[in-house]
């Protein structure tokens, strides 16, 4: 059976590790197939592509898309496309522009609930200061005592409704996917189970999604339950979408699913690596 991890991160965005060190973990873990997914960002892709030629993994390159739909952000994954596709690099450096006004906004308003500082202290953690994000006010909040650890960080303080998260304007679903098919890709709906839709909004969303051209759903991935799996194995069967799985992968001391260890994919699903070139 092949072991196959479509959607893990390096520190080209919000990750941990360089792409090189995701290729050689995914290497060592026994990946067949290999995508690095970083977001709104593909310079990391060369370097895990040597790496992982080097090991004889397969590597696809990705990328995870920032989108906003129905008031909520939302992640749209890319894979298998023309790294040098004009458009789609035009698009992901608008999204990258505004990253920095959003956190500096952040900021202000951790600060106004009592923690100074994290602008700074977020940017430490930022090796692309252009992609700074919230895992990195994450990491330093856990840092400097706040919370016990990034998950609780997210839960308290960067979740809609507490008291550092502020709306911003990402891509649109339609950009989104319209980037990725006009460079020959696939586009996928990142980690549905994450969303807080109603059963409703959800399906108005892969109903948005696939009249767009949108082909595949994350199925597998480290941050669904067994219900998340049940779930989304039924919508891809009703939708006609390719199935796609990923661990989601950050880092070692972060994920709950190592580069790799995703569980496999219902067999009776059509694989989203059948569509690649």
């Amino acid at each position: 059976m092949l072991i196959v991890d479509l959607h893990s991160h390096s520190r080209a965005s919000d990750g941990l590790l360089s792409p090189a060190d995701v290729a050689r973990r995914a290497a060592v873990n026994g990946v067949d197939i290999l995508a690095l997914t970083d977001h709104d960002e593909t310079n990391g892709l060369p370097h895990a592509r040597a790496e992982a030629e080097r090991a004889g993994l397969r590597f696809i390159d990705g990328v995870e898309i920032s989108i906003e739909w129905g008031g909520l952000q939302v992640h749209i994954v890319g894979l298998d496309f023309d790294v040098g596709n004009a458009a789609l690099n035009a698009g992901l450096e608008t999204i990258r522009s505004g990253r920095v006004t959003r956190a500096r906004r952040m900021s202000a308003e951790l600060e106004k609930a009592g923690i100074p500082g994290c602008f700074e202290g977020a940017m430490r953690y930022a090796e692309n200061p252009n992609l700074i994000g919230r895992s990195h006010f994450a990491r330093y909040l856990v840092e400097i005592g706040v919370c016990r650890d990034v998950r609780s960080v997210f839960e308290s303080y960067l979740v809609p409704g507490k008291p550092g998260y502020v709306t911003h304007q990402w891509a649109t679903l339609a950009e989104s996917v319209g980037w990725i098919l006009g460079a020959g890709g696939v586009a996928a709906i990142a980690h549905p189970g994450r969303y807080k839709f109603s059963r409703l909004e959800m399906r108005n969303l892969l109903d948005d999604f696939k009249g767009l051209g949108g082909q595949a759903i994350e199925v597998i991935s480290g941050s669904h339950s067994q219900e998340h799996l049940i779930q989304f194995s039924r919508l891809a069967r009703e939708y006609g979408f390719l199935a796609s799985c990923g661990s989601d992968f950050h880092g070692p001391e972060e994920s709950h699913v190592n580069v790799g260890g995703n569980a496999p994919l219902p067999a009776d699903l059509t694989p989203v690596w059948t569509a690649f070139r």
